[in-house]
């Protein structure tokens, strides 16, 4: 039989009989239509959704999904094609180009820390179909305890983590190190080049147990299930593979990133937005000024710039913020992540990464109470941590205990942030975590307190000096500026060097900064801070906390803060306790509702705008009633130390008019 078709939708055509050129060309027709490769060697049977003419082969267009049945060969789907050089032999070697392509995303990938319970109200509904590159969840029974990394992987970590600790170390101490070698002559050539060979093979050691750590990970199957998962996540960043994601914590410079600083549109239409150089701080005036700026000024200068910026960049900054010292955060890594875990799984907290304009990227946690039953849920309170705290374990439980829905965030540096805390990164950090908060947390300023504890009064006061429409901030035992504090810890005959890097490098000028804030703001002063008071913790008027109050008034009410007024308001901050608190406003015998009634009606006639002029035309006893008045709704005393976490309680709204 030259030809038969059968019955069936298919066609059959036995090959080598009648003219085997025309059935050739025949079937090499069809299947360029179909998109089938076909050899005349085999017999074929083509099949499609549908029945077709006796005899035709259908357009590729008007055909359904085509299928072939090869004798001698795999089954294949739509396009793809079969071929002698198909079969298990490819399979097997694509599978096997899969493998390790794997195997180097586990040699490669970050570290694994834990893997957190799954809430019930973070899974997917049911119902909803998943995105073709998304990744099925486990059953939540495989969320219940942490990351158990096999033997090979963990005693890898450990040789590897061991390994940086010592490179910590012997960062810290090359100057000594070079010094030490120097004197001993041991920097010549000839010592130098088996040196080389000794750090060579060193480096061949390490690479060999991570490349054993990959492996450990590879026989992983819940590792290995991460990788897919953080795969997935950098190739399409969709809600449902972010949310499997945020299940794992693991180094966090592999997180992709949730926010960029030029992601609201009304920055990329703006010309006086931050740029890449960083945000607009307050620049300190010149130590000399009329100076004329010559090239011999300059001249002179130079050694002492170049002294100051060394400083600055080595002993400086890490007194500062030792908590950016990598030890440090080595030797406090249980207590972060212990603490990371309790925001996640109790307080169903959300990590972010979001990147600032220069290019760091800052580690942040939201938690989201708008939808509990308390009104302050609805409030957001930005924590501002101190030199060294960080939101796993600082100010932002206080809040939290409160009830307000919180965002906190580490210092360029700090844990998952990268960087150095310097005051420029310092601000450029806090400018995109305020941007994150309106533009993708939904929050309008005017629903935004900033609250700040210590050192993080900077960033706090940058925040209300840049954004004038927040709606409050609280300072919790913070300071007015930096050179007093640094004065206090360097010695006498350091003192120019102190300052001029201050001023240069290091310049938290908090006073200057609050005071182009107009709206609340709340004091809270430790009574028995031991570190931000220039003598001793007992001698509380040497706390800088009084100075940061004094500031503000000045500002805001320079006719009320007169002589009379200081000096009452002087005598007032001398008390230490709320007794002599209460007996020396007693003493005074402040009327509030009058205070109140003057305060209303000059801000009724002029408008809020400060600073006021109130009490110009009032005799000296209404002057200080009216400071005593004002002190005592700005400041609150808190009976602690400097680390004492702030109770829930005392957390409390600015007072506004």
């Amino acid at each position: 039989m030259p030809l038969w078709a059968s019955q069936g939708p298919g066609l059959v055509w036995p090959l080598g009989l009648g003219s085997p050129g025309r059935w050739r060309s025949l079937l090499q027709d069809c299947g360029a239509r179909t998109g089938v490769r076909l050899h005349s060697a085999w017999v074929v049977q083509l099949h499609e959704n549908r029945p077709r003419q006796r005899g035709k082969c259908l357009p590729r267009h008007e055909a359904g999904p085509v299928r072939a049945d090869v004798k001698g060969t795999q089954y294949l789907r739509g396009r793809e094609r079969a071929g002698p050089a198909g079969g298990p032999e490819a399979g097997r070697a694509a599978a096997g180009a899969g493998a390790m392509a794997k195997l180097l995303s586990c040699v490669l990938g970050p570290r694994l820390y834990k893997i957190y319970r799954e809430r019930d109200s973070e899974r997917a509904p049911s119902g909803v179909p998943e995105t073709p590159t998304s990744v099925t969840a486990p059953p939540s029974s495989s969320w219940d305890t942490y990351y158990q990394p096999r033997a090979l992987e963990k005693h890898a970590d450990s040789i590897l983590a061991l390994a940086s600790v010592f490179w910590s170390i012997s960062y810290y101490s090359s100057p000594f190190a070079f010094f030490y070698l120097y004197r001993k002559g041991y920097l010549s050539l000839s010592k130098v080049v088996p040196f080389s060979h000794y750090a060579g093979t060193l480096l061949l050691l390490l690479a060999g147990v991570a490349c054993l750590r990959g492996i450990g990970r590879w026989t992983n199957p819940q590792y290995r299930q991460f990788i897919t998962i953080l795969e997935a996540t950098h190739r399409n960043h969709s809600a449902e593979n972010k949310r499997q994601l945020a299940n794992y914590n693991f180094d966090f410079k592999s997180w992709p990133v949730d926010f960029h600083w030029e992601e609201p549109s009304s920055r990329k239409e703006s010309r006086g937005g931050p740029s890449r150089q960083g945000v607009a701080l307050l620049r300190p005036e010149p130590l000399h000024r009329g100076t004329a700026d010559t090239l011999l000024n300059r001249v002179k200068k130079l050694p002492c710039q170049i002294t100051s910026y060394l400083v600055a960049h080595t002993l400086g900054r890490r007194m500062l913020y030792p908590g950016s010292v990598y030890l440090l955060q080595k030797a406090l890594m249980p207590v972060l992540l212990q603490g990371q875990a309790r925001l996640v799984e109790e307080c169903n907290g959300r990590r972010a990464k979001l990147l600032a304009c220069d290019g760091n990227e800052i580690d942040t946690m939201f938690v989201d109470r708008r939808g509990t039953a308390e009104p302050q849920g609805q409030k957001l309170v930005i924590c501002c941590e101190g030199n060294a705290g960080f939101y796993e374990v600082g100010c932002i439980s206080t809040p939290l205990e409160a009830g307000y829905s919180v965002l906190g965030w580490n210092h360029p540096g700090f844990a998952g942030s990268t960087g150095v805390p310097f005051p420029q990164n310092e601000a450029n950090a806090m400018d995109v975590v305020v941007q994150f908060a309106i533009h993708r947390l939904g929050f309008q300023p005017q629903d935004i307190i900033i609250y700040a504890w210590s050192i993080g009064g900077f960033t706090a006061t940058w925040a209300a000096m840049s954004y004038p429409d927040i709606s409050a901030v609280i300072l919790d035992a913070s300071f007015d500026d930096l050179v007093p504090l640094a004065l206090k810890v360097m010695p006498d005959s350091w003192r120019g060097l102190v300052t001029r890097t201050v001023r240069q490098h290091l310049n938290l000028n908090n006073a200057e900064q609050l005071c182009r804030y107009q709206g609340p703001v709340l004091l809270i002063r430790r009574t028995k801070d031991e570190i931000i008071t220039t003598t001793v913790p007992e001698d509380i008027m040497s706390n800088r906390g009084n100075d940061l109050l004094l500031r503000l008034l000045q500002y805001r009410y320079p006719r009320v803060m007169a002589e009379d007024g200081l000096r009452v308001v002087r005598q007032w901050l001398e008390a230490s306790s709320q007794l002599e608190e209460a007996s020396i406003y007693s003493r005074w015998e402040v009327e509030e509702d009058w205070c109140l009634s003057v305060l209303r009606s000059y801000q009724a006639e002029h408008g809020p705008d400060f600073p006021w002029s109130v009490g110009e035309d009032m005799d000296a006893d209404g002057r200080q009633q009216l400071a005593l008045f004002l002190a005592q709704k700005h400041l609150h005393n808190f009976e602690a130390t400097h680390c004492t976490p702030l109770p829930a309680q005392n957390f409390q709204m600015p007072w506004h008019l």
